[in-house]
């Protein structure tokens, strides 16, 4: 009878043990969601100030070569027939 006291303990005091263990990892799990929330949510923010950076960039890299020699006149004009088909397929998908 001693001894199966002695494993009911046992048993008690494992399971306890685990019961501790998960609580802990549960709320160490749920920590770590809530900062992968956080660092997806600054992702996003610095891609945004990326592209915006980016686009500002472009535009200024056009502003510069339109002061800038004829052959960057050249590239510039490309630039912006590229820039008008693509405002004109904007407009064609709207259309439909």
């Amino acid at each position: 009878m001693n001894s199966i006291t002695k494993v009911v303990s046992l048993v008690e005091d494992k399971l306890k043990t685990l019961l501790e263990n998960y609580n802990f990892l549960k709320e160490e799990n749920e920590l770590l969601y809530s900062k992968i929330a956080i660092l997806e949510n600054q992702v996003t923010k610095e891609q945004q100030l990326f592209n915006d950076i980016d686009k500002k960039y472009q535009t200024l890299k056009i502003a510069k070569t339109i002061e800038g020699s004829k052959e960057d006149r050249r590239n510039t004009k490309l630039k912006i027939n590229a820039l008008i088909r693509e405002v004109d397929a904007c407009i064609h998908q709207l259309s439909e």
